[in-house]
């Protein structure tokens, strides 16, 4: 094989599924060269390098043994077959190196004072006598131990990936297993590699069992088989359930490690044993129809099988039933309260018999759709627990839900979370033996509730507290493991106040007579030149997504002044295909954040985060007080400390290069990810080729994001096919039978 060693000017393309990389190599000297020769370079002295290669960055030194090879269209390229990182030996390539960004806290100016300074001598110096870095002007003792730890670090990391790399384990991947051991690092991974995956964010199954393949481990071994069958319980917690029937999961599972059915049920027994699951066995719930009998078609599991649970859902479930139980059969509020304050003026009878309800009864639901007046029920319940001096709190699972919520009424309003004071390292300060020192508790945006949440948050709440949940129990379920909402609703356990008559001021909206329409199974109807809802056709995704495209970055911006940043939001039911979120994201973000170049930007996890960004959390984060969902900007990327900060509603929030797996662009979200929140305008795809997720209560939740303006692109036949699917996906959840029983 032929040798090619030299530096990383710029990454062309990176997948980061498989590694498969494309990118631009400065050769460190053109003697090797020799076949084909230096035509085999571009006019800049540059050569094309193509190969599965692990996630490396600009500056970064390279030594690659493959092939030559001339490509029909793209000419010469090298094909790397073996890739090594390694330092640069010439003061060119060390003081390039050292000022790429590779090593925190020292960028291209600090380079060339370090190489200035000591020349071919730099990395010797860094490596083994440090406290010479004070020879360096500017660079103290401080500076020195951060340059000192970074480079550690950055060793550390390198010797890992020598050995994870060739098992598809990216270079971030890399920098948050050390993070989570230090030097036991490659000690852990070649114990138990499918420790990684209960203990590391982003390392699936799939990649521990690579690597422990790689090292030998027999497909029959034990903690092979137990990490199996976590993993697809695990996956079906993901899709929502709360638990798995256990015929499904062993079903599962097997497809999963393609081992013998007959080895699970003794795995089953020690991962009991160890407390990490829990059996329970759910009896048939013969009050449903046939129509609502767990929608899950592969399964054919029925109530009445075996059932696990991970444990912490098991006694998540277990304790929310208590509880509302126990809240259900408390003393009514009511009995202190001054009847003739309930009447209010300008409410409907149905919203007036909701407020009744509500201070009549410790647990209570009001629901329904847009332009009900929910917000005017709430303003009239607070007007009335103010009047009798009652101590009441208004909260919703996320805190743009909860930044609605205060607008909408205004009273202060907060996340679940902030309500009952989390920290990361004290947990929950409100509990069972601390509760919230409360009257009534105003749970909004309830649909979005998941079951773990709702646990926590009932922990907290004194008996004798009335809790009214606030949702719309069409919309989507939860993101995270539950039904908690309608589980509630369908138990009978308490009263439901349902509102349903659309209000003047509403009804003139198409955005909102068309969901109820939607809702109701009928086709919606479209707005001819004025109006706030339309339609722009396409028969296939690529057609539909040109539309969006054409519509978030020209037409809507030039037609009513919305920003096509800060205003509109792309929401798409699916993320793979020409009109799924990624590729959405990909063109939004070249059309609307181009780069410059005088705009830093950086690729990482596969994406390229750039100043200026419109970016989403996508996962809970306690210690930086942000949560899935959570939309902001990119305010800051800092090349040298390799950190970029995101905006989130005016709060500024710090993220390491190896954290920036919980980001993702934001110019188009799931709708699924856009569950409470709501925006001046909604642009949505929808065509037949997303006939998987085209479900009635999917499009309602979608359109219903929009406060002023909505457009779809797409075909009817699509929107019908949405429209006729009431299909419910039922999640197994045991909450309902529990607070039945």
């Amino acid at each position: 094989m032929d040798t090619l060693s030299g530096s990383v000017e710029r990454i062309t393309y990176y997948n980061p599924e498989n590694g498969y990389t494309v990118l631009r190599l400065r050769p460190e000297h053109t003697k090797g060269i020799q076949a084909p020769p230096k035509t085999s370079l571009s006019f800049d002295g540059v050569a094309t390098v193509v190969g599965n290669l692990p996630e490396v960055s600009p500056g970064e030194h390279l030594r690659l043994q493959g092939q030559w090879d001339r490509h029909p269209k793209h000419g010469f390229q090298f094909k790397a077959e073996v890739c090594e990182q390694t330092l640069p030996a010439t003061i060119a390539g060390i003081q390039g190196y050292l000022g790429s960004g590779m090593i925190k806290g020292i960028g291209p100016k600090l380079a060339e004072r370090i190489v200035a300074q000591f020349k071919e001598d730099t990395f010797t110096v860094i490596e083994q006598n440090p406290e010479r870095l004070l020879e360096v002007p500017g660079i103290g003792m401080d500076r020195t131990g951060r340059i000192t730890k970074a480079w550690q670090e950055q060793k550390q990391v390198k010797e890992i990936m020598v050995f994870l790399h060739g098992h598809g384990v990216s270079t971030n991947l890399a920098v948050k297993i050390y993070k989570t051991y230090g030097d036991k690092s490659l000690e852990t991974v070649q114990k138990n590699p499918y420790q990684l995956e209960r203990d590391i964010y982003g390392v699936g199954f799939k990649t521990a069992d690579r690597i422990a393949q790689a090292l030998g481990l027999p497909t029959d071994h034990p903690s092979r088989i137990e990490a199996g069958i976590v993993f697809a319980l695990n996956e079906m917690i993901d899709d929502g359930h709360v638990y798995a029937p256990q015929e499904l999961l062993l079903q599962r599972a097997v497809e999963l490690l393609e081992v013998a059915k007959e080895l699970l049920p003794p795995a089953l027994e020690r991962l009991a044993q160890e407390d990490r699951i829990r059996p329970e066995l759910i009896p048939l719930n013969n009050k449903k129809d046939g129509k609502e009998k767990l929608a899950v078609a592969e399964s054919q599991a029925m109530y009445g099988t075996p059932a696990i649970y991970l444990t912490p859902l098991y006694f998540g479930e277990k304790g929310v039933a208590e509880r509302v139980k126990t809240l259900a059969g408390s003393p009514s509020l009511s009995a202190t309260m001054t009847h003739s304050l309930f009447p209010a003026d300008g409410l409907s009878a149905e919203q007036q018999a909701a407020i009744d309800m509500a201070l009549t009864h410790p647990v209570s639901i009001l629901t329904g759709g847009p332009g009900t007046g929910k917000t005017t029920c709430l303003k009239a319940l607070i007007d009335t627990l103010e009047a009798q001096h009652k101590k009441y709190a208004l909260a919703s699972p996320t805190g743009r839900a909860a930044k609605r919520l205060s607008e909408a009424t205004g009273r202060p309003a907060r996340t679940i979370h902030r309500l009952l004071e989390y920290s990361p390292l004290e947990g929950f300060k409100h509990n069972e033996n601390n509760p919230l020192d409360l009257d009534f508790l105003v749970v909004d945006e309830a649909s979005m509730l998941d079951l773990l949440l709702t646990n926590h948050l009932l922990k907290a709440v004194r008996k004798g507290t009335h809790v009214l949940f606030v949702g719309d129990a069409d919309q989507l379920p939860s993101v995270g493991a539950g039904d908690v909402l309608r589980d509630l609703i369908q138990s009978g356990i308490a009263p439901v106040a349902r509102l349903g008559t659309i209000f003047r001021q509403a009804a003139n909206s198409k955005i909102i007579t068309n969901a109820h329409l939607i809702n109701q199974g009928r086709f919606p109807v479209f707005s001819q030149g004025e109006g706030d809802f339309f339609i722009f056709p396409a028969e296939d995704a690529a057609g539909a997504a040109d539309w969006v495209i054409q519509i978030v970055t020209e037409r809507i911006p030039q037609k009513f002044g919305l920003d096509a940043v800060q205003d509109i939001q792309v929401l798409s039911p699916i993320y793979r295909g020409p009109a799924g979120v990624i590729a959405l994201n990909d063109r939004l973000q070249e059309k609307l954040n181009p780069p410059t170049n005088n705009k830093p930007e950086r690729r990482l996890f596969g994406t390229v985060f750039r100043l200026g960004d419109k970016v989403m959390q996508t996962q809970n984060n306690y210690d930086k007080d942000v949560y899935n969902g959570d939309i902001g900007f990119i305010e800051s990327i800092d090349l040298i400390e390799q950190s970029l900060t995101m905006n989130l509603d005016g709060r500024s929030v710090s993220f390491d290069w190896s954290e920036a797996d919980q980001l993702t662009l934001a110019y188009a979200v799931s709708v699924h990810k856009a569950q409470g929140s709501e925006y001046p305008a909604v642009v949505m795809p929808v065509v037949t080729q997303h006939y998987t997720m085209l479900q009635r209560n999917l499009l309602y939740t979608a359109i219903t994001r929009a406060r002023s303006l909505c457009v779809l692109a797409g075909s009817r036949r699509a929107i019908g096919m949405a429209v006729r699917n009431n299909k419910v996906a039922r999640r197994f959840t045991g909450l309902e039978w529990r607070l039945e029983k």
